[in-house]
């Protein structure tokens, strides 16, 4: 098992780390985007024990016709755990306040977790840069890591050439269909733009996926990725 990631100051207080022996099945769930509906179906079918923990990769909100139900769900059941996605983030930051915004919800975001890690296994939004160690990373980046020495949806993908130590866990990026790789699992297959919510059930090594419920967004072809 390696060691405990660590990272800068600036995000140290916001890495949550987790105690896999406590837990009976863990998952971890792709972007939701606001897609309660979808997100209902996909704990209906995870049949979660009381001993079982989710991990969601962030952006819960926006996008979607359900952002305030979404949260609501995550924040009633202790079971449930997200990082903080980058679409969080601009709520946190001030740069978006959506109409269904309440009081309480952004020092909600603001409280999420930067990271998350248990076992071997990181959680964050968007990636990291294989090149530079996880302590010279910034919060903003592991929010928004995609392509750190290409061009966005362009690539190359920092999943690409990453080999650990850790395997990651992100979303961010959409593509249509998991990454599955050695060291990193992408989980963002689209669902608010009519693709399923995926999970990846970590014991088991596999995954769970549900039908998006509907289309709510449309999204350029060019900016859904097919893994290699």
């Amino acid at each position: 098992m390696h060691a405990i990631p660590q990272f800068d100051d600036a995000v140290e207080p916001h890495h949550e780390r987790i105690d896999a022996d406590r837990y009976h099945d863990i998952y971890v769930v792709g972007d939701v985007h606001g897609s309660r509906l979808a997100l209902e179906s996909l704990l209906a079918t995870l049949e979660l024990g009381d001993d079982d923990l989710v991990v969601f990769v962030g952006d819960l909100v926006r996008k979607g016709p359900d952002s305030p139900g979404v949260v609501d769900l995550v924040r009633a059941d202790d079971r449930l755990l997200s990082v903080r996605g980058n679409n969080e983030g601009k709520i946190v930051r001030g740069e978006k306040s959506p109409d269904w915004l309440r009081e309480g919800d952004r020092a909600y975001f603001a409280s999420l977790p930067v990271a998350a890690s248990f076992a071997d296994a990181l959680v964050v939004h968007g990636g990291v840069d294989p090149e530079r160690p996880l302590a010279a990373h910034t919060a903003e980046e592991l929010l928004t890591m995609r392509s750190p020495h290409g061009d966005g949806y362009e690539g190359p993908f920092w999943y690409e050439s990453y080999d650990g130590p850790f395997r990651v866990f992100f979303g961010h990026t959409v593509h249509d269909r998991p990454v599955d790789r050695p060291h990193a699992v992408g989980l963002d297959t689209g669902c608010v733009y009519g693709g399923p919510l995926t999970a990846y059930d970590y014991r088991r090594d596999a995954f769970v996926t549900v039908d998006g419920t509907t289309t709510h967004r449309e999204r350029d072809d060019a900016k859904i990725v097919t893994p290699v």
